[in-house]
């Protein structure tokens, strides 16, 4: 394990070698610190129809500032999204090819002498920053409604390669109020 400032740092979840500043789609699950259902409850209906999600103040929240992100970061476009009780999946895709307003945030090619915290943070643009905007924007406006709000200390990524694995996540996504039953980010609460 590596150190840094002679302190044990958790390794990185994130594909080494791999740059996630760069065009490409990506799955995202981020969960709520030890999986507490901050975001709504799973409804069935009273006739036959699948279940469904039923926001609740902060899963209004958590949805809104996800429908967001484009207007912050202007190379994302958004794939399918779903806000469960206590966990978010969602589709973020880098498009660098759109026009971009923010010079720095298109400049991903730059690399300077930096410091080793400079190093292992976040890069700008990359999906770490943008998921680490996201979470906090959340938390903070969360907070106001319910103070005890929390997220988990990471997230859940996985570069999606094609389209087959594309369409695939996408169904999943929508279908996930439906399997809630079956969901492993599930527990009780």
């Amino acid at each position: 394990m590596k150190k840094y400032k002679n302190k044990y740092r958790i390794a990185s979840t994130r594909l080494q070698g791999y740059d996630y500043r760069q065009n490409g789609a990506y799955f995202i699950t981020i969960c709520t610190k030890d999986r507490v259902h901050f975001f709504g409850n799973i409804s069935k209906p009273s006739n036959d129809r699948d279940p469904v999600m039923q926001l609740n103040e902060l899963g209004e929240l958590a949805e809104k500032f996800w429908m967001e992100i484009p207007e912050h970061f202007p190379f994302v476009e958004l794939g399918n999204f779903v806000v469960m009780p206590n966990h978010t999946h969602g589709i973020l895709i880098i498009n660098r090819d759109v026009a971009c307003n923010v010079s720095s945030a298109c400049n991903v090619s730059s690399e300077c002498n930096v410091s080793t915290m400079a190093k292992i943070s976040p890069k700008p643009g990359s999906i770490s920053t943008i998921i680490r905007s996201y979470k906090s924007v959340v938390t903070k406006n969360a907070r106001l409604i319910n103070p005890d709000f929390k997220w988990q200390a990471r997230f859940h990524d996985h570069i999606i390669r094609d389209t087959q694995s594309f369409n695939n996540i996408h169904h999943y996504i929508e279908k996930n109020p439906v399997n809630w039953n079956k969901d492993k980010f599930k527990s009780a609460n």
